[in-house]
């Protein structure tokens, strides 16, 4: 098992870490020749031993942010307790800029809208009509400007789009809610603290934009409901209102799921009167209608209702309308 831990470490220092955290370069190259730390880790799960989860919990705990012995000597002396918090928790990648991929879609949708979003840890998704949007060319320049009705936002969603642009707009979203298997409310500080945990060591801008989110989603709570998104997705369905189209989202969500449990949850929502948006890997599940190429994407598939209209970041730093595939194709 020791051999896996290593390759896992190795490739997230090489292929996942670089460009976004030198800090986590450097632990993760540390892990993967220390076979101290690697003992520690093999008494984790696979899913539970993620890099970005126990670096996030090892700095929750106190662990000191900077070179990778400093990191390694506190993780050895606090090996039981950084064990039990990984065992208990899960990565939580609330990224509103994944709304900038997901934007195409959702602009497609005629309002006003009911949100509802699976995985939505503290909800920071569920806030499309409360966020600006910058669409930017190659160039760098910005292409488009969309705000909120009553004008621009803390939050500025900014994102690359090559090639050409769809019709976009901000949604008119009139109740949202969220289920997530541990719901994070961004009003208490415990949960606050472990959302900036999970931000890595050299993500200002990110950091900037998860504060300034956090913030309106404190002023207006969303519904967030605790429990499996399976077992809990019709009794929080029932609570939308009428006169609004209610539209679930599922960004990044599935991939956690096994094989078994994603297909049935892609069956409910389909089941539903309901809109589906997604992003995911699109060689995930074969939902896709029409099937698609998994080779044709640089990235992963945003679709409304199973059919892809974008290739994008999955964390929606650039997408790219896909005319071959999406609604106005021949």
């Amino acid at each position: 098992m020791t051999d896996a831990v290593a390759e896992r470490y190795d490739r997230f220092a090489r292929a996942e870490a670089p460009g976004r955290s030198d800090v986590y370069v450097e632990w993760a190259t540390g892990v993967a020749t220390d076979a101290a730390v690697q003992g520690v880790l093999e008494r984790l799960t696979p899913q539970q031993r993620q890099p970005p989860l126990v670096f996030a919990v090892s700095r929750l705990l106190g662990a000191p942010v900077g070179g990778y012995r400093p990191w390694r000597d506190f993780v050895l002396a606090h090996a039981d307790e950084l064990v039990t918090e990984c065992a208990r928790r899960g990565v939580q990648i609330n990224e509103p800029l994944r709304l900038a991929a997901l934007l195409p879609a959702l602009s497609l949708i005629e309002g006003p809208i009911a949100l509802l979003e699976l995985g939505a840890a503290a909800g920071l998704c569920l806030y499309p009509d409360r966020y600006s949007f910058r669409i930017d060319g190659a160039d760098g320049r910005a292409r488009r400007l969309l705000d909120p009705s009553d004008g621009p936002s803390a939050v500025r969603l900014r994102s690359a789009v090559p090639g050409g642009l769809p019709e976009l707009r901000v949604p008119e979203v009139t109740w949202r809610a969220g289920i997530d298997l541990d719901p994070i409310d961004v009003r208490s500080p415990a949960d606050r603290t472990w959302l900036e945990s999970l931000i890595w060591p050299g993500e200002h801008e990110r950091s900037e934009r998860i504060a300034a989110a956090m913030a309106i989603v404190a002023a207006d709570p969303p519904m967030l409901r605790a429990g499996d998104a399976v077992e809990q997705l019709e009794a929080v369905v029932a609570q939308a209102p009428a006169g609004a189209k209610l539209v679930i989202t599922t960004p990044g969500v599935l991939v956690y799921l096994p094989r078994p449990r994603r297909l049935e949850l892609i069956e409910r929502i389909r089941a539903l009167d309901a809109h589906w948006v997604t992003i995911d890997p699109p060689a995930l599940h074969d939902a896709w209608r029409p099937a698609i190429d998994p080779a044709a994407f640089r990235g992963f598939a945003v679709a409304l209702d199973a059919r892809v209209v974008a290739d994008a970041d999955p964390l929606g730093r650039w997408w790219e309308w896909h005319p071959g595939i999406g609604p106005d194709a021949a």
